[in-house]
């Protein structure tokens, strides 16, 4: 019994020391974060994203250590440790409200380095045993900024920049267009409008339903609309991080313009766009009677 309980003493001093020593990683880099003395030789990126997605991080970083709270600080994370990886997962401060992050780490030769920064991440490490057919979710909004995030990180990355490359801009361009089939679409699932509105109702309920947008329809009538979008497009650009180390927020918007442009000229409507900060934009439809 004796036996047992030094093992047991010996186990949870183990235990407890390893803590610390995380726990100890986690206030250092705190420290460096809070002081704004967080450096790039401290972060190592995935290798998919490479040692250009340093500046990026950082920058990120920067904008966590902006939005703190007090209490921030202070918070105690959960703390899960895989092989030489450390993920810290802590609620922060963004934009009034908190909103749980996963700080990865990675420990190198006893060397701690940030590797990323990441708001949905995904409990499945919480799945039950086999044989199981469910698993941990994340929520509806969360989702479908996922499959806007894959979607565009596909299409830009995978077929608009070789596509540019090889043949060029008007080109590359060209094939993203789907103005036809877009409102085709429209006039076949939302028969009960004449074919011009039909095309405005289809365009709020697949960007608010299917997209996972924020949309308001200001006005609509037979010759003009208008639709204000609270766009994940740009959202994306501007928090992803990865997409800017493969375009320019300018080519970014002028495929943004070409398939709107596009697919409001096969409907009948002319589009003006207008955009504003955080994101949103102002879709203008005007059409002759």
């Amino acid at each position: 019994m004796r036996k047992l309980l030094l093992l047991y003493s010996f186990s949870t001093i183990l235990t407890t020391s390893y803590s610390q020593d995380e726990m100890k990683i986690w206030n250092d880099f705190l420290t460096l974060v809070k002081n704004n003395n967080m450096t790039t030789d401290r972060i190592k990126p995935h290798d998919q994203l490479g040692d250009k997605f340093k500046p990026i991080l950082l920058g990120f970083l920067d904008s966590i250590r902006i939005l703190a709270s007090p209490s921030d600080w202070t918070a105690t994370p959960e703390i899960i440790k895989t092989n030489n990886r450390i993920q810290f997962l802590v609620p922060w401060s963004t934009r009034g409200q908190k909103t749980d992050f996963c700080f990865s780490f990675i420990v190198i030769d006893n060397q701690w380095y940030f590797q990323h920064l990441e708001s949905i991440f995904i409990r499945l490490d919480k799945t039950a045993p086999p044989p199981v057919s469910t698993f941990p979710d994340i929520s509806e909004q969360q989702k479908a900024w996922q499959r806007e995030e894959i979607y565009w990180s596909f299409i830009i990355q995978n077929i608009y920049q070789p596509i540019l490359k090889e043949k060029g801009k008007d080109y590359a361009l060209g094939l993203l267009k789907d103005g036809g089939g877009y409102f085709m679409a429209a006039k076949t699932w939302v028969p009960f409008a004449s074919p011009q509105k039909a095309f405005v109702l289809y365009l709020c309920w697949e960007q608010a339903n299917l997209r996972g947008n924020r949309v308001t329809l200001e006005s609509l009538s037979d010759t003009q609309a208008t639709v204000n979008l609270d766009s994940q497009f740009f959202k994306l650009y501007s928090q992803t991080g990865h997409l800017k180390t493969l375009i320019s927020i300018d080519d970014y918007k002028q495929i943004f313009e070409t398939i709107w442009k596009d697919r409001s000229q096969s409907a009948g409507w002319y589009l003006n766009i207008k955009y504003s900060t955080d994101n949103k934009v102002t879709l203008s439809f005007n059409r002759d009677n």
